[in-house]
């Protein structure tokens, strides 16, 4: 009966991850607070390719721009990641974190902001990386 059990456990973890996969999607697939982040932060740039990571309870959606931008995006469309060789625009990455890279890297722009579970995730030009709480205080950093 435990070899029974097991198999039938293995066999549905083994379906599971087969059948998360990615797949292109056109933009108007996107959650609503996707197209209206990528209309409003890039009104004039166009979409290169946008996929979904089909996942059984919450797809997650990647976004290129025709700028080399990748953004990514949570089931319900909040930002959770975006890249930008060129520089992320200040209006996503929240002030508090702007202030301090002004402050302490004022030669250094940010090119990579991460939304995470417990805080903020950025890495600068310069190649440093920046981890902030949700207070907004630094709690971590790698130069």
């Amino acid at each position: 009966m435990k070899k029974i059990f097991a198999i039938l456990v293995i066999s549905l973890s083994a379906l599971s991850f087969a059948k998360a996969d990615d797949r292109p999607v056109i933009f108007t697939q996107l959650p609503a607070a996707a197209q209206t982040f990528i209309n409003d932060t890039y009104p004039d740039v166009k979409v290169s390719y946008a996929m979904v990571d089909d996942d059984l309870i919450n797809p997650d959606y990647t976004v290129v721009l025709a700028t080399g931008v990748k953004i990514q995006f949570s089931h319900n469309g909040s930002l959770e990641k975006i890249e930008a060789r060129e520089g992320v625009p200040e209006s996503v990455v929240p002030v508090q974190i702007l202030d301090y890279v002004k402050m302490y890297v004022p030669d250094a722009k940010v090119v990579e902001y991460e939304v995470g579970r417990f805080g903020y995730e950025v890495k600068l030009s310069n190649r440093m990386e920046l981890n902030f709480n949700r207070n907004f205080k630094i709690s971590r950093f790698d130069d």
